[in-house]
């Protein structure tokens, strides 16, 4: 969504500050005596009573994202709308302070970074501190509870806007991303969610504004095979596996059908098939959403109708104005009737007593949450740390880690245009007001024992530009570049290359003789002839790291950290956007259409692929245990063992790797396991990533640490045409690592079996 898209939401926008977040009176207001009080009754029993005492106009008003309460019933006015991608972000329900308290929250890195970490503890405890801080600023009446993250559309095209907002490509890697951010976010506490967060944007939504293609029009044409095993795998694990609160229907139309119309994906895959039915579930549309609907996608006739087919088809809640403005005619006209409007109401109450609205403040821990739960030192070690992780190491010749001589007195060159980074480049979107921002430049100048000179960039008021840059180059003993990408909501890109202006200086400042170190921020590692420069001695890539994110890349430089992360998207070579239009939402290679393949799974041409990350040591690496090659399983037999009510989730075998550090630095090791073979429908994939797992801290010539990778029945199955999830019988590979490092082959027997039945879209 934008945050500022039209009159309407340009009006909610200015208006939020008049919305509050104070809960009702329970003790003495006039809902007392309502069983919405009554802490004994079932949750959808005091949603209902609630819903029972409101006439039909006040409902109409209460399904906007701006809710006015009902005055009368001491229900107060509610923002639901508050963003937290990555730290309690500004958005219309939150309102940090001009100074002082609540005038700041932790700003960790966007996901895109720290998808590549591949570390779900650390997902997990990002979250927690997120949630804690968001509950600290409801306490002070400055939020709602309702947040609308986190994005986990996977990042398909490397020309899309959004994709610094997601963890990566894989659609498993973020599936276990996604389990671990919504458990941080809702918490653990039996009772009460600690917030609501929300699994946006359902479904086929990666495209803002390409070739005359905008989101807000767009119809995604997906075969059932690839929405099944690819675009609605991460929905799959939000919904049904970690249970999250609420899901935002997109902007894009799905196979002819507005998402926030499609009964089949809101209704037939999300409830029925997914169970997706607790107390407090409930859909949100995208902001405008429902009047994309009417226009431009010209699905249904009129605006009255926009909102009452979106609301028939299981869309609770809208972002803006368009159900308060519009429901009440199409009540009128007899589109819906007042079991719809109840069901959601239903819904969105029921959710908010989950969140203890209703409720004593003694009930939960979380209503004693206060600013000094905010940007704690906890927090702040955990932002640096996050950005440590994910930071990925993509070429080096030995130049890195910097030696800084005992005299101290290394002189750095640092330019480029995002050395001085601004805090939107550190945070990227969807960021609040950090307490503080290290870009390249603050932490260099930190450093001990280093003399920085700063070579500037253009449009920097306080150098000369590119002479100042080969100047300092000159000067220096070493040269840090830094730079990177712009794209963002409603912006996608054109190219995935360096501009010319850039590899002209570049290569001037690469070619000074000195030792040249490579950073690229952004959400992509740019396709340029770098990688094979002899001139260019590393390379660096650190997304949009947030707060700590400049001290992040000067420890990894400097050697105080090692860096281990892994790349969660494949670097596509420069003309691959010349191949293949970005509304081709098909992943696999088409000769007739040209598409040579989306993601690693599909593409094998990359130029830096997927998983790839360099270390300042040396691993060896083992498959140890009781995965013998040539072992065989009768399908069947797996079949009878399994136990979960989700065929998909029940265990196969748990593999050990051995890891021994046999180099000179400690560091920490990312263990990927991807699956290959020959089986199931053709054409096969090059490879799936089916498990993963990060060691810490191993020490050169230490004992031998063993990582393990849990394997499923769901991770050995392939989807067919129908979207069905297969278990086939076939030859299987684990390939551990990028590239790969060790390899266990075994064999399944037997017939086929489906684990999991896809339902059929039969046009509602």
């Amino acid at each position: 969504m934008s945050v500022l898209r039209g009159t309407a939401l340009s009006l909610l926008v200015s208006g939020a500050a008049a919305a509050g977040h104070l809960f009702p009176d329970c003790a003495n207001g006039p809902l007392s005596n309502n069983t919405i009080c009554d802490t004994s009754a079932s949750v959808p029993d005091r949603a209902k009573a609630l819903v029972a005492v409101l006439t039909t106009p006040e409902k109409f008003q209460l399904v906007g994202s701006t809710s006015p309460g009902v005055p009368r019933l001491g229900l107060p006015s509610y923002e639901w709308w508050q963003e937290a991608l990555h730290g309690v972000a500004s958005s219309p329900g939150v309102q940090f302070a001009s100074s002082g308290n609540y005038s700041y929250a932790t700003s960790f890195p966007q996901p895109i970074l720290m998808g590549a970490a591949f570390d779900d503890a650390l997902i997990e405890a990002v979250a927690t501190v997120i949630s804690t801080e968001a509950r600290a600023f409801n306490n002070a009446n400055r939020s709602g509870l309702d947040y609308w993250t986190p994005n986990i559309n996977p990042y398909r095209d490397p020309r899309w806007g959004r994709g610094q907002e997601t963890p990566g490509e894989d659609p498993f890697h973020i599936k276990s991303y996604v389990k671990a951010l919504i458990s941080g976010l809702q918490g653990d506490d039996p009772d009460y969610l600690k917030v609501v967060a929300t699994c946006k944007h359902f479904a086929g939504y990666d495209i803002e504004n390409w070739g005359g293609n905008e989101r807000y029009g767009f119809d995604a044409i997906i075969n059932s095979q690839e929405l099944s095993e690819y675009y609605m795998q991460p929905f799959k694990a939000c919904a049904r596996d970690a249970k999250v609160a609420s899901i935002m229907c997109s902007y894009n139309a799905l196979n002819g059908v507005p998402t926030c119309a499609n009964s089949y994906i809101l209704q037939d895959v999300l409830r029925d098939h997914w169970n997706w039915t607790d107390d407090g579930f409930y859909v949100v549309s995208d902001c405008d959403a429902i009047q994309n609907v009417f226009l431009p996608h010209n699905y249904s006739l009129t605006r009255e109708g926009a909102a009452a087919d979106s609301l028939i088809a299981g869309t609770d809640l809208n972002c803006g104005t368009y159900y308060p403005l519009h429901l009440p005619a199409a009540y009128e006209q007899g589109l819906f009737d007042d079991t719809v409007i109840d069901q959601a109401l239903v819904r969105l109450y029921s959710a908010q007593v989950r969140l203890g609205m209703f409720d004593p403040a003694s009930s939960t821990a979380y209503r004693s949450l206060a600013f000094a739960d905010v940007n704690t030192p906890e927090a702040q070690e955990l932002a640096l740390k996050a950005a440590e992780e994910g930071i990925v190491l993509i070429k080096n010749d030995g130049t890195l880690p910097l030696a800084i001589p005992e005299t101290g007195n290394l002189t750095i060159a640092l330019v480029g245009p995002w050395a001085n980074a601004s805090a939107a480049q550190m945070q990227g979107n969807y960021a609040g007001i950090a307490p503080f921002v290290h870009n390249p430049l603050t932490a260099a100048n930190s450093l001990e024992g280093v003399n920085v000179v700063y070579g500037g960039s253009p449009g920097d008021p306080t150098t000369d530009s590119w002479p100042a840059a080969l100047w300092a180059g000159l000067t220096a003993d070493v040269i840090i570049y830094v730079d990177g990408s712009n794209s963002g909501e409603e912006q996608d890109r054109n190219t995935i290359h360096w501009t010319g202006e850039r590899q002209d200086i570049m290569t001037q400042i690469a070619g000074l003789g000195k030792p040249f170190v490579l950073v690229q921020m952004g959400d992509q590692l740019d396709d340029a002839p770098y990688l094979r420069h002899e001139n260019v001695s590393a390379i660096l890539w650190a997304g949009f790291p947030g707060q700590a994110g400049g001290d992040a890349i000067m420890n990894i430089i400097t050697g105080a950290t090692a860096p281990a992360g892994r790349l969660p998207v494949t670097q596509y070579p420069a003309d691959y956007v010349n191949r293949v239009a970005m509304t081709d939402m098909s992943l696999r290679p088409n000769e007739t259409t040209g598409n040579p393949g989306r993601t690693y799974q599909w593409f094998g041409e990359a130029t830096v692929p997927f998983g790839h990350g360099l270390h300042y040591t040396e691993f060896d690496i083992s498959i140890t245990g009781n995965a013998t090659d040539d072992a065989g399983w009768d399908i069947g037999e797996l079949i009878a063992a399994c136990n979960e009510e989700y065929k998909d989730l029940c265990p196969f075998q748990s593999v050990a790797v051995a890891v021994d550090n046999t180099g000179n630095v400690t560091s920490d090791y990312v263990a990927l396991g991807f699956l290959a073979g020959a089986f199931g429908p053709e054409p096969y994939p090059l490879k799936q990533l089916v498990a993963y797992q990060r060691l810490f801290d191993l020490a050169p010539g230490s004992a031998t640490a063993t990582v393990v990778l849990n394997l499923t029945l769901g991770s050995l199955g392939r989807h067919d045409e129908a979207g069905n999830l297969v278990l086939y019988p076939g030859a299987y590979s684990l390939l551990v690592d990028v590239p790969t490092r060790a390899t266990w082959n075994f064999t399944l027997t037997g017939d086929s079996v489906v684990l999991e039945e896809w339902p059929q879209d039969t046009g509602h």
